[in-house]
């Protein structure tokens, strides 16, 4: 009998690591990690939080309503119908290209130098030119799709529907779901972020930042 595919099984359950805030009543949409701090669209403002103390660190005042994503020097933010790539010292923007939603845009992140946007309602992840925002490619997801990163090579994008979020491994030309891992009870996942070890799920109009780690791994 053939295997049944990752995304016909029922999926693990995800634990909960660490969670962070509520953050002074401020949502907590897009996630971006640059090695030392989380940086998290948190609606008028960008916040930096220190994942080791569990402290804001700093801000920088960029409206900020979905994706975030680091590409080793600036910030990129999903605002609107626009993806601004901004300076994380000065915190002056220094570019912006159309996003490819025009608006309805969800999660993002950056990966060989090109970046990922998740389109919610579309099911849909689209591989942009981050100098010119033109669509690269585009894979087909069967969820909504929320938050979106890659780490240890591969794609990974948060779920939201039916009150219910999930962790999604899929492959990056196909979309075929490859590893599923189900948010506990109550926990749902906005922006998508990870040091490697766990994946940080930003949480929407609840404000708080929860580490989920997938059962197994130490």
């Amino acid at each position: 009998m053939p295997a049944m595919s990752p995304s016909r099984r029922p999926p693990r359950r995800a634990l909960i690591e660490r969670e962070y805030g509520p953050f002074d009543d401020r949502p907590t949409h897009g996630i971006a990690y640059d090695g030392r701090r989380l940086w998290i669209a948190a609606g008028k403002d960008i916040q930096a939080l220190d994942p080791r103390s569990g402290a804001i660190v700093g801000s920088l005042p960029v409206a900020s309503d979905a994706g975030t994503a680091y590409d080793g020097r600036h910030l990129y933010q999903l605002t609107g119908e626009k993806i601004q790539r901004i300076d994380t010292q000065t915190g002056q923007i220094v570019g912006t290209i159309p996003a490819p939603g025009r608006g309805r845009d969800s999660g993002m992140t950056w990966a060989e130098g090109k970046l990922w946007v998740g389109q919610y309602r579309d099911r849909k992840i689209h591989c942009i030119d981050p100098k010119t925002g033109k669509i690269i490619k585009t894979i087909e997801c069967d969820r909504f799709v929320t938050g979106v990163t890659w780490t240890g090579g591969e794609l990974w994008h948060g779920t939201w529907e039916d009150d219910a979020s999930e962790l999604r491994r899929v492959d990056s030309d196909s979309g075929e779901v490859l590893e599923r891992y189900q948010a506990p009870e109550g926990v749902n996942i906005t922006g998508l972020s990870s040091d490697g070890d766990c994946f940080f799920c930003g949480s929407g109009p609840e404000g708080r930042v929860r580490a989920l780690r997938r059962p197994g791994r130490s």
